[in-house]
C-alpha cells in the first residue's frame, strides 16, 4: 500500500476552504516529471491557496507493470518541494494519460483497475468513497461561502475514451500546420470521450445549485482542432458538452485543462450559450517548442514553467473571477477578469 503524505478529507462532498477575506484561491497544474524537482511547488505553497488540483501528467508512469507505477508516485512523494505543497494547502486530483498507464491511452489500456487503486491510494481516496465502487475516477466536491456555492467536477477522459483515428490530411494544405499531426476528428456518434455513466452522472452534477462551477479536464476543451489529443477531436462529445449545460441551465462553468505543456486562455461560443472560459495550465516541468494554432486563444500562450489560478471574489453582488497563469519567477503572465454575470444564463 502507497503510504498516504496528508489528510483524508473529512467529507468527500465538501471542501473547507480559507477564504476569511471572502475570496477563494483555486491553484492548479498538470505535467510535473518525477524525475525533476518540481520547484513550482514551493512558490503554490507561498500563495497559500484553498485547493490545488492536479489535472493529470502528475507523473510520467507509462507503463504495465503496477510495481513500477508505484515506486514512480513514490518518488513524487518523497520530494520536499511535494511535501511543502501537502502541508500548505489540500489536494484534489484527476488523471491524464501518462499516469493512467501509456501515452494517448483510453478505454483498452489493459491495467485500467489497477491503475485506479494506485491513483486513488496515493491521493489518499476515502476507502468506502463513490469514487472507489463505480468504475473511472470522475468526481466532484461544493464548497460554500457566505451563501455562494462553489462546485468543482473532476471528469475522466481515459476509463471510457473511444481510441483516436488516424490523421487524415484534412490539413496539409494550411501553411500554418508544420508538425507532425497524429489524429483526424472522430465522426461516429458512436465515439466518446466520458461514456454513458459519466455522462449520466455529469447531467446530475450540472443540476447541482452552485454558483461557480469549475470543471476539471485533462485534455483542453477550449482549443480548435489541430490534430493533436484534445475535445476537438471529438466534436459530437463537445458539443454535447455545450448541450448538456444549457439544458441544464447550469451557469457559471469554467474549464480549466492540462496536457499541452503551455499555458493559454481560450475562449469558445456555442449557440444559446455564454460564452465558456478554458485556462490551460500544463508545464509544471515540461515545457514545448511551440502552440499550435488556435482561433479560440484569446491570451497566452506561456511557455515556460507555470501554475494556474482562479480567484474568486465573493464580495461583490455580482462575484470577480480572475483567471491567471503564474510562472516560476512569480510573474502573473495571464490575469483575465470575469464577472459572473458574463458567464450566466439570463433569467
Amino acid at each position: 500500500m502507497i503510504k498516504r503524505f496528508y489528510f483524508v478529507l473529512a467529507v468527500l462532498a465538501c471542501i473547507a476552504g480559507r477564504s476569511e477575506d471572502g475570496v477563494t484561491r483555486i491553484a492548479f497544474g498538470s505535467c510535473g516529471h518525477q524525475d525533476k524537482e518540481i520547484p513550482i511547488f514551493n512558490l503554490v505553497a507561498k500563495k497559500r491557496p484553498d485547493l490545488f488540483v492536479f489535472l493529470g501528467d502528475n507523473i510520467y508512469g507509462d507503463t504495465e507493470d503496477m510495481n513500477v507505477l508505484k515506486a514512480k508516485y513514490q518518488k513524487l512523494a518523497a520530494k520536499a518541494t511535494f511535501k511543502n505543497l501537502t502541508r500548505s494547502t489540500q489536494i484534489i486530483a484527476t488523471w491524464d494519460d501518462h499516469d493512467y498507464g501509456a501515452n494517448d491511452a483510453g478505454k483498452y489500456y489493459p491495467l485500467k483497475k489497477e491503475s485506479k487503486e494506485i491513483f486513488l491510494d496515493f491521493f489518499a481516496e476515502p476507502s468506502g468513497s463513490e469514487r472507489r465502487k463505480h468504475e473511472g475516477i470522475y468526481t466532484s466536491y461544493l464548497w460554500s461561502y457566505g451563501g455562494k456555492t462553489l462546485q468543482i467536477i473532476l471528469l475522466d477522459l481515459r476509463t471510457f475514451r473511444s481510441d483516436l483515428i488516424p490523421y487524415d490530411g484534412r490539413l496539409d494544405d494550411d501553411p500554418r500546420y508544420t508538425y507532425e499531426i497524429p489524429y483526424a476528428p472522430h465522426t461516429s456518434p458512436d465515439s466518446t470521450i466520458l461514456g454513458e455513466d459519466q455522462w449520466k452522472w455529469l447531467e446530475g452534477e450540472l443540476k447541482v445549485s452552485a454558483d461557480v462551477r469549475i470543471i476539471g479536464s485533462s485534455s483542453q476543451f477550449g482549443i480548435q482542432y489541430n490534430g493533436y489529443e484534445s475535445w476537438a477531436n471529438f466534436p459530437l462529445e463537445r458539443k454535447r458538452m455545450f448541450g448538456l449545460i444549457k439544458s441544464a441551465k447550469a451557469s457559471g462553468v469554467i474549464f480549466i485543462s492540462g496536457d499541452v505543456h503551455h499555458a493559454e486562455l481560450c475562449k469558445i461560443k456555442s449557440e444559446d450559450n455564454y460564452p465558456i472560459y478554458d485556462l490551460t495550465s500544463s508545464g509544471l516541468t515540461e515545457e514545448w517548442e511551440f502552440a499550435t494554432p488556435n482561433r479560440h486563444r484569446i491570451d497566452g500562450p506561456v511557455m515556460e514553467n507555470h501554475f494556474g489560478m482562479i480567484v474568486i471574489n465573493w464580495n461583490f453582488a455580482d462575484p470577480r473571477i480572475s483567471l491567471q497563469i503564474w510562472d516560476g519567477e512569480n510573474q502573473c503572465r495571464i490575469d483575465h477578469k470575469v464577472r459572473l454575470s458574463e458567464i450566466s444564463f439570463v433569467n
